[in-house]
């Protein structure tokens, strides 16, 4: 990745993912964090719960470490956070599954 989609990556993470490490920690601990999202055939986690553990160790690495790999969930992460806003359901979404699902992604849309 060029050192121009590695700004706009890091610009597109920074702005998606609202949870700090510790918090997002503290979440993916949780009995609702390991009961949403997809879970792939012979896994015992999501997709997303597996997700938001590479996302605590992206944010606690220090800029000038992250890899090839790093950059490229790092834009996965952004993606599939903007698509899951598109499809925010009606009423208050403080205890469903859609931001449950979200928060294992490092983004708490209740959240600023």
């Amino acid at each position: 990745m060029a050192g121009d989609d590695r700004a706009a990556t890091l610009q597109a993470f920074g702005d998606t993912v609202n949870m700090a490490p510790a918090q997002l920690t503290r979440w993916l601990a949780t009995p609702a964090s390991r009961e949403v999202g997809f879970t792939p055939a012979g896994k015992q986690e999501s997709v997303g719960h597996r997700s938001g553990e590479r996302i605590v160790d992206i944010l606690r690495k220090e800029r000038a470490h992250l890899d090839e790999d790093d950059y490229t969930h790092m834009k996965k992460v952004a993606g599939y956070v903007h698509r899951h806003l598109a499809q925010r359901p009606a009423g208050n979404v403080s205890d469903t599954r859609w931001r449950h699902s979200l928060m294992n992604w490092g983004h708490d849309p209740l959240q600023r």
